[in-house]
């Protein structure tokens, strides 16, 4: 069970590296379209499509972006009342907050996944010059938006088991009046 545990958490943590990893490229992608989008002017040419593409490129970038952002404490998360109290309250809290969090996670997953089934179904284009079936970019907000559920769920199987969310915070602490 032991040895289940550990491959368990080794797929996860490496699903949200992942996660991170597709934002990142997504937001190359963007770059690239912007510096392709500022070439064909140049050269009078016109790119059509590219600030949907770019659109489409964020959101992806974003919803990819949530778990991995989780994950290494890059969400804002309101501590001052978490800090102030006793280790049992905190424990609540985090509980309540994650119970939430993950609540409201699988219900916009479910929510994204049926308008994105729709949006197949009916061949629902963009309304720009692109004219790109919308399930093709919505998909990257339903994958996203999965990854980033399971993470809260990650999370919330982990303060009811052992008391203490996983977050780890990569950012460096700021000086104080430098």
């Amino acid at each position: 069970m032991q040895a289940f545990g550990l491959s368990a958490r080794s797929f996860l943590d490496r699903l949200y590296l992942a996660s991170g990893v597709m934002a990142a490229l997504f937001l190359i992608a963007i770059l690239s379209l912007i510096v392709i989008q500022m070439l064909a002017r140049w050269t009078g040419e016109v790119f059509s499509g590219a600030p949907d593409y770019a659109g489409y490129c964020m959101a992806a970038a974003s919803f990819f972006a949530f778990a991995h952002a989780l994950n290494r404490g890059a969400h804002i998360r309101v501590s001052i009342l978490l800090n102030a109290v006793g280790p049992k309250v905190r424990r609540v809290l985090e509980t309540w907050c994650f119970a939430v969090a993950t609540g409201l996670g699988w219900y916009f997953t479910y929510y994204a996944t049926k308008a994105t089934y729709w949006s197949w179904k009916f061949h629902d284009i963009s309304q720009g010059q692109d004219a790109t079936p919308l399930w093709i970019p919505q998909s990257g907000m339903v994958i996203g938006s999965a990854i980033f559920a399971i993470a809260l769920t990650d999370h919330l199987v982990h303060v009811l088991i052992s008391g203490e969310h996983r977050i780890k915070s990569d950012i460096v602490e700021q000086s104080h009046g430098e």
